[in-house]
């Protein structure tokens, strides 16, 4: 069989001010898509025909240009490669466009009028993908993570890929349900590492296993996008429309029922709080997410405001990864290590959330490496060492840190702009707390100035009730 290959991926943020370029996209094309596939090796027989894969860190709104420039790109790749008998489309699922509903939809659609009503297609999504009913009529199967943070992200795509060669080896066309679950909380509450989320997931290989069903997935959306399709969803594929509707209510009524059940799972506060905190703690090394400017949930990266609170509470000892400001690294690739000076610290990307901090401080550290994506510099304000980087930039490695010279556990406090700790940092961090910072993702979402999304939903309508539809037809969704 003729499988064509693509995809797009982003996690956009409608709160954010800034928009997302076409140079925020890493775009590999043809062949260059292989290496990040491997399992492709356990389908021989058939030929796999990668076309454009388009990703970009967490961000505001794509651009409509950028967008529509990928877009056909990708639509004239795929029309070159075929007649196919399958696309499997490698997805997210919380992009926005700017001016344009649903993007993922429209790519999709895109995708369909190309390969024609005949052809198979596949997709795998994030978990904390927004699911439209446009999605839902244009696949004709899909899965997507089961785990948050993502270990299984590989797992996710063999297993979309799976479905797909099944499928058309076998000769059949599944079928989808799905129900919208009205309910939009931060990833940092629905983390699968810890009840409900855990047992939650927990359910899904069992449902897999029921006779007519091919998979079931859990969606539980991304809250941070001012869209009709943010919400949690619940999708299954399979044979048996009766089976997969049936499995589907009750995966839906169990996720709703947990609803209030959904929390942090580490200690939280406000900035101050999660300072004194640490200040207070016997460990040795304490990391606090800065979480309502996490880049990697959309957050712009250069809010400054905790690097002003740990001046003011003249913290001796404190790192902070980091802040995006390329005028502030000039300044320090300027100056040089041991150089001395004077900026305006951040709040030029996000400026509805923050405002330039000024100060003075000394370099003691740049990334001259060879191998450098980026300028990057350690700049040392009195007893706080903060990270600059010129573009928006996780932290999610010790290495990370390492490279710039820094050995994080060595200092009493390490301020993350993340939300819950990625798996490498949470077993570096002797304790772990996170502050409900200002930013375009605010944890408390309640706060959020909500326009477009459907309601009523949970948390935001708190004593609404609701029970499962199967394939509703109400108008946004």
């Amino acid at each position: 069989m003729r499988i064509a290959m693509g995809g797009i991926m982003i996690e956009c943020c409608t709160f954010s001010p800034l928009l997302t370029q076409l140079d925020y996209f890493r775009i590999l094309r043809g062949d260059e898509m292989l290496p990040n596939y491997p399992f492709l090796a356990n389908f021989p027989g058939h030929e796999f025909l990668p076309t454009l894969h388009a990703r970009s860190i967490p961000g505001g709104s794509v651009d409509r240009e950028a967008y529509e420039t990928i877009k056909a790109e990708f639509v004239e790749r795929l029309r070159a490669v075929g007649p196919v008998d399958g696309l499997f489309l490698h997805m997210h699922g919380a992009m926005n466009v700017d001016g344009m509903d649903d993007a993922e939809g429209d790519w999709m659609t895109a995708a369909r009028e190309v390969v024609g009503p005949d052809c198979l297609m596949s997709a795998s999504f994030d978990l904390h993908g927004n699911i439209s009913r446009r999605i839902i009529d244009t696949l004709d199967m899909l899965t997507t993570y089961r785990t948050a943070p993502h270990v299984d992200y590989m797992e996710t795509q063999e297993r979309a890929m799976r479905m797909l060669v099944d499928s058309l080896e076998q000769g059949q066309k599944p079928e989808m349900v799905w129900i919208p679950v009205p309910v939009a909380l931060p990833g940092e509450k629905t983390s699968t590492e810890w009840d409900p989320g855990m047992g939650l997931y927990a359910m899904l290989p069992d449902v897999d296993a029921v006779p007519g069903v091919i998979d079931a997935s859990m969606f539980v959306g991304y809250a941070w996008a001012d869209e009709p399709r943010a919400h949690a969803t619940i999708v299954i594929t399979g044979t048996d429309r009766a089976i997969i509707e049936r499995e589907a209510k009750k995966l839906a009524q169990a996720y709703w029922d947990k609803r209030a059940e959904f929390q942090f799972g580490s200690r939280v506060g406000s900035i101050d709080e999660c300072i004194d905190w640490a200040l207070a703690a016997p460990e040795k090394s304490v990391f606090i997410s800065d979480s309502g400017d996490n880049p990697t949930a959309g957050g712009c990266d250069d809010v400054p405001t905790f690097v002003e609170r740990l001046l003011v509470k003249q913290v001796p000892d404190a790192i902070v990864a980091s802040i995006a400001d390329a005028a502030a690294v000039a300044a320090c690739y300027e100056a040089g290590v041991g150089g001395e000076v004077s900026v305006s610290l951040g709040g030029k990307l996000d400026t509805v959330h923050a405002q330039p901090l000024p100060v003075r401080g000394i370099v003691r550290f740049l990334d001259t490496a060879p191998e450098a994506t980026q300028r990057q510099a350690v700049l040392q304000i009195d007893g706080v060492q903060v990270i600059l980087t010129e573009r928006r930039t996780p932290f999610h490695y010790i290495r990370d840190f390492q490279r710039l010279g820094l050995e994080p556990v060595e200092h009493k406090i390490v301020v993350v702009k993340i939300g819950y700790l990625e798996p490498d940092l949470k077993a570096a961090a002797p304790l772990a707390l996170m502050a409900l910072s200002p930013g375009a993702v605010d944890q408390a979402i309640e706060r959020l100035p909500y326009e477009r999304i459907v309601r009523p939903i949970y948390p935001l309508d708190p004593g609404m009730t609701w029970e499962p539809v199967v394939n509703p037809t109400q108008p946004g969704l």
